[in-house]
């Protein structure tokens, strides 16, 4: 079995080649894969498939095994996949996920995508609530990108310990089906820097649909502009929420790393 290793900022995924067939327990795949020592290393993999509705189907599987609905970092990385192997000739493309179809535009340079533009749809808003977690109370607004996200304002999100809190309010009571966690800080009306726990995979360098979220949360707070730069550990995004169409708009890299063969 063959496989592509891709990042955008350093969230880093395993992509496997699905058009013409599917490997058996995806979900058992991704966690022996996804081992940073007994596997090839990443956060999940991402499978290319045929879709009957859009151009392509994108399905993500988390590091621990659980599939995900969506993924910002995942799906530019996709349609530099299929652009530069040729599987499509188009710039624009339809890419149908468990959260509804996302549209891409491809950034070319020399034949390559090298960045994309992503409409990750209308952000979805749910009441703040506070959270009781190790001897301190967070305020967390809920926001949904087509998956579920906890944004939590701090004073230095470089300081928490994320390795404690993170799963703490991952699977609080509060989050049922659990959540991707955003410690973010305003910088000033066009920044902001961020800090994510990602449901399923722990703390990654970067998560875009969870730096949609925390923009979008902050800028329906009136504390940033309708279009902003997010800093994340593996580099940056800039985020655009349109005030006609209620759209955000996600721009950012993808980088392919390295192919390779699977020793069955």
């Amino acid at each position: 079995m063959e496989f592509t290793k891709m990042h955008g900022l350093g969230n880093d995924y395993i992509f496997l080649d699905c058009m013409g067939s599917t490997p058996d327990n995806l979900g058992e795949l991704a966690r022996r894969l996804s081992h940073r020592r007994f596997g090839v290393g990443g956060d999940g993999i991402i499978c290319v498939c045929p879709s009957d509705r859009a151009d392509f189907k994108m399905r993500m599987f988390n590091a621990d095994g659980s599939e995900g609905a969506m993924c910002g970092n995942g799906i530019r990385c996709f349609g530099k996949y299929v652009y530069d192997r040729g599987l499509t000739d188009k710039q624009h493309l339809t890419i149908e996920t468990l959260s509804g179809e996302r549209e891409l535009s491809l950034m070319i340079r020399e034949k390559r995508v090298y960045a994309a533009v992503v409409n990750m749809g209308i952000p979805v808003f749910e009441p703040p609530v506070t959270l009781q977690i190790e001897g301190g109370e967070y305020t967390a607004v809920p926001v949904s990108m087509g998956n579920p996200h906890a944004v939590i304002e701090a004073d230095v999100p470089a300081a928490l310990d994320l390795q404690t809190i993170g799963p703490a309010v991952e699977r609080n009571p509060a989050f049922p089906h659990r959540v991707n966690t955003e410690f973010i800080r305003v910088l000033n009306r066009g920044e902001l820097e961020l800090r994510v726990w990602e449901r399923g995979s722990g703390e990654t360098m970067a998560c875009g649909t969870g730096a949609c979220a925390a923009a979008a949360a902050m800028m329906d707070a009136g504390k940033l502009d309708r279009e902003a730069v997010v800093h994340l550990a593996g580099g940056d995004l800039r985020v655009r929420w349109d005030e006609k169409s209620g759209h955000v708009f996600m721009t950012g890299p993808a980088a392919a790393v390295f192919d390779g063969k699977l020793d069955n």
